[in-house]
């Protein structure tokens, strides 16, 4: 194997995959990228066993073949080589050489014979919509999904295809949040399937930009296309709550606030807030919302934002984290907040197709 491309090439490849590798692989080929030379491309494949990520770059192969290296010492030797060709080629031993300008390196790899195998695509569901709104989906919802390993469905974000509409969900069952999007697909295809967290994170961090997006789905494997870019996970296991039981179908009373106004009042008031007192009271009266938290650590803070409501005067109490997470990620100027009374849940709102559902605290 012998090849040459320009160091922005590589590195970007390599960057795009080496986020995949665990600390503490199971085995010493899982901290390795897969190099394969071929025509005029170079392909990088990363994985941990559960997701593979897999990038293509332009390069000038002069012999093809296959290798693997250890990715993330590779990615810090090629960063740190002169901005240049390099060149990379591959002897008896499995040791590659790496030339660029005056440098030159040798790094020790595993025969690529060793490495996973890597998911492919075949027959299955296949959907297209546009990446940029796909992450905006996960960015929406990701932050709701749980973190307890004894409810394993819920670690990840629902993925439901009905109704000619792809639905995100997450939920801890302390809170919910939803949002749609139209896709075009046929009804053969309709589907629920989990993503794990990790996955969700990964797709997060490397889906920039606007463009179509393929999603395969077969068996427990979801594989994404994009760009020069695949990304293939396996799906969390189990049946998914139905999320639809805990959304009310009517709310009693609206409130209309200032987005930012509300944030920055959430911001201060939640500095006296600590981990063992972690509340707000919100108290709803006429076109004013007054929070106030408390702490037998810290002190208590009270500050007031105003709103547009005119109805019964109405005291829940929140969790204010759980609060300002769907606050994070809108973009909106207002948000609409609904709820019946004290014990209900609450509902946060936008001028787009999302639900954030937020069950209050009883103290």
């Amino acid at each position: 194997m012998k090849f040459k491309l320009p160091k922005s090439n590589l590195l970007e490849g390599l960057v795009a995959i080496q986020n995949v590798v665990s600390s503490r692989p199971t085995a010493a080929i899982l901290t390795n990228a897969l190099i394969t030379a071929e025509a005029d491309q170079l392909i990088l494949t990363a994985t941990d066993m559960d997701i593979t990520v897999r990038c293509t770059v332009a390069a000038d192969v002069e012999l093809p073949g296959a290798t693997t290296l250890p990715v993330r010492r590779l990615t810090s030797i090629i960063r740190e080589l002169p901005d240049a060709m390099i060149e990379l080629e591959l002897d008896e031993r499995d040791s590659t050489h790496i030339r660029a300008e005056s440098t030159f390196m040798k790094l020790l790899g595993i025969s690529a014979e060793e490495f996973p195998a890597v998911p492919t695509i075949e027959e299955g569901a296949c959907y297209t919509l546009d990446k940029a709104v796909f992450a905006d989906m996960l960015r929406k919802t990701h932050y709701a999904a749980s973190t307890d390993d004894s409810r394993a469905v819920l670690n990840g974000v629902l993925m439901n295809f009905a109704d000619s509409k792809l639905t995100c969900v997450a939920t801890d069952g302390r809170r919910l949040a939803l949002i749609e999007h139209e896709v075009e697909f046929p009804v053969e295809n309709d589907r629920d399937v989990v993503l794990p967290s990790r996955a969700v994170s990964e797709l997060m961090r490397i889906l920039n930009g606007s463009g179509d997006l393929k999603i395969h789905l077969k068996d427990n494997q979801a594989i994404f296309e994009f760009d020069n870019v695949m990304v293939a996970c396996k799906l969390v296991d189990g049946v998914y709550p139905n999320f639809r039981q805990v959304i009310l179908s009517q709310c009693d009373h609206r409130v209309t606030v200032v987005r930012e106004d509300l944030i920055k009042v959430l911001r201060r008031v939640t500095l006296f807030t600590t981990e063992k007192s972690n509340a707000m009271r919100l108290t709803f009266g006429d076109n004013n919302l007054v929070i106030v938290a408390s702490s037998p650590d810290v002190g208590e803070a009270h500050d007031s934002v105003p709103i547009k409501y005119n109805g019964p005067k109405i005291t829940a109490i929140f969790n204010p984290e759980f609060m300002m997470d769907p606050l994070r990620t809108l973009t909106s100027d207002d948000i609409y907040i609904e709820l019946n009374d004290a014990m209900s849940p609450g509902l946060i709102k936008s001028d787009i197709p999302f639900m954030y559902v937020l069950m209050p605290l009883r103290i």
